[in-house]
């Protein structure tokens, strides 16, 4: 796959073909970052990495400045006053809309010359007192405009400038290092040997295939891993493409960063406003689906009732992390859902269809981590394998690993640690029955404890009795 940063910064001008071929060879034979390149051969400054690398979303002012048309924008404001009941203020609209005051003035004073909607009352002269109402032909025009689109919201981001700030934020550009997993992984312990592959495969910014037995911490680590990225990101909240609107914003993938927020939209646009409100500061998503993940969450769906589309996971997994668990487990086969990801992972781009037939490009910038405790022989061919960068198997714990996750367990549910509890556990469930020792068993064990205690109105403890106990309820025999 080309280098997106690299493709990006000659796109811009910023550099030309020739040095980017030449800092790309730097970097191989120096390491690290493609920007460090630049910066060591003197193509490009810092200052100048640092304002195309971490764009800042405009404030538009103006309609024309918010790339949409005053008849897509006007449709919209007219929707959202149908909702409240045909009466509204300037802040009301503002707030809906998400844009700055400027605009919702501009588009009410264009309504108003079209009879569109008038002043209803007004306590003084200022704008902010007035309350507006939609006249006969107003209502009419905004029960027409929702027989196209049923979609009232935050006003969309044009399909370009999407893309344009997508390619700005791409995830390779992050810069962790050896110290950053260390800490993004100090609640758990972790074979050395296995952090060690972990750091440069998170570190390239590239696809993960993480297998191995169950119990041994994939999807935790790859969650863990993926929650404690660095930096942040702009989200649009919606995405505008020839007319049609993509609801892209999720609440459950997308959390807005602690100083974004924005609740004074109706006051002085450069007092309050520090981006675009049309875009969430948020931190770098982290997308997580298992079993229930098909074919059809990586396609735009259209609702043919509400006439707008919710984006594919992969958009709100765009410039983070996307974790497929339990990989192999899905409705379809591995191959079918395979042939989908294998040209965005080769490429680095993905296509996407409106329901009218056209079809569009949008870059394909995650960190895609395939958790599976199957044999991935069994699951994928050597193409797919060979376009996955990092393929990681997730071991068994030692012995000495086994213990220090009971007894951190066991401090985190205030129950006092015993070695030899601990010895007498491993000795007699797994050393003597060749049991291999997994790591998610001792927190099992003892929510079995604490279950087994408070049923009994005792209080929990860690000895062999209720080892036994626990165990008894926990580990399944084999049938006789």
């Amino acid at each position: 796959m080309a280098n997106p940063i690299g493709e990006l910064l000659a796109r811009e001008g910023l550099i030309s073909a020739a040095q980017l071929a030449q800092a790309i060879t730097t970097q191989k034979q120096n390491g690290g970052k493609l920007e460090d390149s630049f910066i060591s051969l003197n193509f490009l400054t810092k200052e100048q990495l640092s304002e195309i690398l971490h764009p800042i979303p405009p404030i538009p002012l103006r309609i024309v400045d918010t790339g949409l048309n005053e008849t897509f924008l006007s449709d919209l404001l007219l929707k959202a006053a149908y909702q409240e009941a045909g009466t509204f203020t300037l802040n009301r609209i503002t707030r809906i809309l998400c844009v700055p005051s400027s605009i919702s003035d501009e588009l009410v004073e264009l309504l108003k010359n079209d009879q569109l909607v008038t002043i209803r009352s007004a306590t003084s002269y200022g704008r902010e007192s007035q309350i507006f109402e939609l006249t006969q032909r107003g209502r009419q025009r905004a029960e027409a405009a929702f027989n196209n689109s049923l979609y009232v919201g935050a006003a969309p981001v044009p399909l370009k400038d999407y893309t344009r700030v997508l390619a700005q934020q791409y995830v390779q550009q992050i810069e962790i290092d050896s110290e950053w997993i260390d800490h993004s992984l100090k609640h758990m312990v972790i074979n050395e040997q296995f952090v060690k592959q972990l750091g440069p495969a998170f570190s390239s910014g590239r696809s993960i295939f993480l297998y191995g037995p169950p119990g041994t911490g994939k999807s935790s680590i790859a969650e863990a891993l993926g929650r404690a990225l660095p930096g942040h990101v702009f989200i649009p909240q919606a995405i505008e493409i020839n007319g049609q609107v993509i609801r892209l914003y999720d609440p459950a993938i997308h959390f807005a960063a602690e100083n974004d927020i924005q609740d004074s939209l109706y006051l002085d646009v450069h007092e309050n406003l520090k981006h675009d409100p049309r875009w969430k500061k948020c931190r770098r998503p982290v997308a997580i689906v298992g079993g229930e993940f098909s074919l059809d969450m990586m396609d735009l769906r259209f609702d043919p009732n509400s006439k707008f589309y919710e984006a594919p996971i992969q958009m709100k997994a765009a410039n983070g992390v996307f974790i497929l668990d339990d990989f192999g487990r899905q409705k379809m086969s591995p191959r079918e859902m395979l042939n989908r990801w294998i040209v965005p992972l080769e490429r680095g781009t993905d296509f996407l269809s409106l329901h009218t037939g056209m079809k569009f490009e949008i870059p394909f910038d995650q960190i895609s981590i395939f958790c599976t405790n199957l044999d991935p022989m069994d699951l994928v061919d050597e193409a797919f394998l060979r376009r996955i960068r990092h393929k990681i198997r997730a071991p068994y714990s030692t012995e000495e690993e086994f213990k220090e996750i009971l007894r951190r367990v066991c401090v985190s549910e205030g129950i006092e640690y015993d070695e030899n509890v601990a010895q007498y556990f491993i000795d007699n469930y797994y050393h003597q029955r060749n049991n291999p020792l997994v790591g998610s068993h001792p927190r099992d064990i003892v929510d079995q404890i604490i279950d087994f205690t408070r049923f009994h109105k005792q209080k929990p403890v860690l000895t062999t009795n209720t080892i036994d106990d626990a165990a008894a309820n926990y580990f399944v025999k084999a049938a006789n």
